[in-house]
């Protein structure tokens, strides 16, 4: 079952201006230090930064929250497996607000997808309850 759907589209000049202008204090307050270094390795360093806001943006839409009811930009995080495939990880209040909405008997599983093509970066976060002991369970740490 569908718990959630949400979307977003980030302007990655936008991104790059906000990085420029910034720096550190941007990168600390909105990406966890394993979302850094993804994106301080890429050659499009403002791509992949602006791929994972987008990220954020969308699961805060799929919580049914938006940025706001005291969730934080870090307790979602991006990361990849060794196949490429991004994955979104929840802590804090954002785990919390999972749980909240996972039905008792399911597990919750949050799917993402990420994709730019200059100077757009898009996310797409699909959250989806499992009934208990189907593999996939939630990221949640």
């Amino acid at each position: 079952m569908i718990l959630g759907i949400g979307s977003d589209l980030a302007n990655i000049e936008r991104i790059a201006r906000v990085l420029d202008r910034h720096g550190d204090r941007f990168r600390n307050r909105v990406f966890t230090k394993t979302e850094q270094r993804k994106a301080e390795r890429r050659m499009d360093v403002a791509g992949t930064y602006a791929k994972r806001w987008a990220a954020k943006e969308a699961c805060s839409k799929a919580l049914g929250t938006g940025l706001r009811m005291g969730i934080a930009w870090k307790d979602m995080a991006v990361s990849n497996l060794p196949t490429g495939q991004p994955v979104m990880a929840v802590t804090g209040w954002a785990a919390d607000r999972l749980a909240s909405m996972t039905p008792p008997g399911y597990d919750s599983v949050i799917h993402v997808t990420l994709t730019d093509d200059h100077p757009w970066a898009q996310a797409f976060v699909v959250i989806e309850a499992r009934p208990l002991g189907v593999p996939g369970g939630t990221l949640a740490t």
